[in-house]
């Protein structure tokens, strides 16, 4: 429809779409308000701008349109994914054309669709290269994209197995000392593999399928010795493998594997005087036209909005 410069004419979307759009308590409206200094108010079925800066209104309206288009698409609109496209638009990026990719389904038969420009990178590295490197701080789906791009090569008959694996290295922790064997000792940290399983597949289906020797969660020190054939094989927390470590795990690759390395150089546990294996593959692997490099940023992170801005102070 056509607009007139300082409005946006919301007329076609119905009152539950409206509502996705304003956001809860108008939260949306307040985030433009605060990123593109304008005010907003809605009057007879049209949003009105009060802006005096012409090229922030259109940023604006990018944002909206972006918006709508995801409603009527998928009905849903998360204040995480409103905040994704102003940042894109603001950094002069596509702001929903990966969006509308469905990857797979979830358990429930949600559609999986990456969430972040940078996650859609990822998507296509996984799409096409066997060994793909995905850098990147917390909470940037590095971990949930991989497995939910596992399961879906399982169920597509394209692998025979996944692997998920990390080395058993925690900020000031020491497996020793925790209650139990030592699966139930490297559990704890294997957590985040399961709870992405449990999304895609079910807790039933994830722990028939580990019953069965298709799906395998195992520290990185029982990959020693193997050749991993037609399996898709997830490193997590790969910042602390040491470099004897890394060169292990990326030569255990057998025919029909892929393999994912995921890790934030940021978050080195090691000792001091021991280098990260990640950044050691990462000096060395560059130019290998089989392997993919996708580096994530705080942009890209898709929990509680507060972790952005708590991710800026730290650096």
């Amino acid at each position: 429809m056509r607009q007139q410069p300082h409005t946006y004419d919301v007329s076609h979307l119905n009152d539950q779409q409206l509502k996705l759009l304003l956001g809860s308590l108008d939260e949306h409206l307040h985030l433009l308000e605060e990123h593109f200094h304008l005010k907003i108010y809605l009057s007879s079925q049209h949003l009105h701008f009060e802006i005096n800066d012409d090229s922030k209104l259109a940023l604006a309206l990018k944002v909206l349109s972006a918006a709508v288009e995801l409603i009527l698409a998928y009905q849903a609109l998360e204040v995480t994914t409103f905040l994704m496209l102003i940042d894109h638009v603001k950094q002069g990026l596509p702001p929903i054309q990966h969006l509308k990719k469905v990857i797979t389904t979830n358990a429930n038969g949600k559609p999986i669709v990456a969430k972040t420009y940078g996650q859609a990178l990822l998507v296509d590295a996984l799409q096409n290269k066997d060994m793909v490197f995905a850098l990147g701080p917390a909470g940037t789906g590095k971990t949930y994209i991989s497995v939910v791009y596992a399961v879906n090569a399982l169920k597509l008959n394209h692998i025979k197995k996944i692997i998920l694996t990390r080395p058993a290295v925690e900020a000031g922790e020491n497996l020793g000392f925790l209650p139990g064997d030592l699966k139930e000792k490297v559990d704890p940290y294997l957590r985040p593999l399961y709870d992405a399983l449990y999304d895609m597949l079910g807790m039933e289906t994830t722990n028939r399928y580990i019953e069965k020797g298709t799906i395998e969660i195992a520290p990185l020190a029982y990959m020693r010795g193997r050749t991993l054939d037609q399996a898709f094989v997830i490193l997590d927390e790969a910042q602390n493998t040491t470099t004897a470590q890394m060169k292990m795990f990326l030569t255990r690759m057998g025919n029909g594997a892929h393999m994912v390395i995921n890790g934030d150089l940021t978050q080195v546990d090691l000792k001091k005087d021991q280098k990260s294996g990640l950044q050691d593959a990462v000096d060395r692997l560059q130019n290998i036209s089989e392997i993919a490099f996708v580096t994530l940023s705080d942009v890209d992170v898709v929990r509680h909005p507060i972790v952005k801005k708590i991710l800026k102070r730290y650096e």
